[in-house]
C-alpha cells in the first residue's frame, strides 16, 4: 500500500511549449488525486509480447494510492500485463490530464475489511450494475483483482503553466 505522497517536479518537455522554468504554479498531489477517486472511467494501456501498444477502458477505484481494477484472466489486457507489467493508466480529459505509470499485478482482498473497503469504492458503479461484494475478491485467482502500483504520475489543469511531474 502507498502511504508517502509523491514528489513534485517539472517534467522535461521540448523548447517551445512554454514551460516554465521555475517550480512555481506546480499541481500538488492533492489537487490530482480526487480526480483518480472521482473517475468513473479509465483508459488502461499494456504492451502486447510484439511491442505493439493495446488500450481498453476499464472501471475501477483507486484507494490507499493504488488502482484496482478487475476482470477476466483471458483478456487480451491481462494476458499482456502477465507478461510485461508495464500499464499507463489515464483519465478521459486531455486539457485536465492525469496520466499514471505503473505496474499491474494481480493480487487478492483476502482481509474482510479491505474487502469491504474495496466493495464500497466500487459502489460508484451501482446505477451501471456493477455491486461487487466483499468477498468478490477473495480465493485462489482474487476474482481477477488486479492493482497498479504507480511509479510516476504527469498531470496538468492549465498546460503548460502547472504541468506536473510526480515520482512514487
Amino acid at each position: 500500500m502507498t502511504t508517502d505522497l509523491p514528489t513534485p517536479s517539472r517534467p522535461s518537455i521540448p523548447d517551445g511549449y512554454g514551460l516554465p522554468d521555475d517550480t512555481k504554479g506546480l499541481l500538488t498531489w492533492d489537487q490530482v488525486e480526487p480526480r483518480l477517486v472521482a473517475a468513473e472511467h479509465y483508459w488502461i494501456t499494456s504492451v502486447r509480447p510484439d511491442g505493439r501498444p493495446h488500450t481498453v477502458p476499464r472501471w475501477g477505484v483507486w484507494l490507499d494510492g493504488q488502482f484496482w481494477y478487475d476482470g477476466a484472466p483471458t483478456t487480451v489486457h491481462t494476458r499482456n500485463v502477465e507478461q510485461n507489467p508495464a500499464v499507463t493508466l489515464t483519465l478521459e480529459s486531455g486539457a485536465e490530464a492525469v496520466i499514471i505509470e505503473g505496474e499491474s499485478h494481480a493480487t487478492r482482498a483476502e482481509a474482510h475489511d479491505f474487502g469491504a473497503r474495496l466493495a464500497e469504492a466500487f459502489q460508484k458503479y451501482a446505477d451501471s450494475g456493477y455491486t461487487p461484494e466483499p468477498t468478490s475478491w477473495e480465493g485462489e485467482d482474487g476474482g481477477g483483482l488486479r492493482v497498479i502500483t504507480p511509479h510516476r504520475a504527469l498531470a496538468w489543469f492549465s498546460f503548460p503553466t502547472d504541468c506536473t511531474r510526480f515520482t512514487f
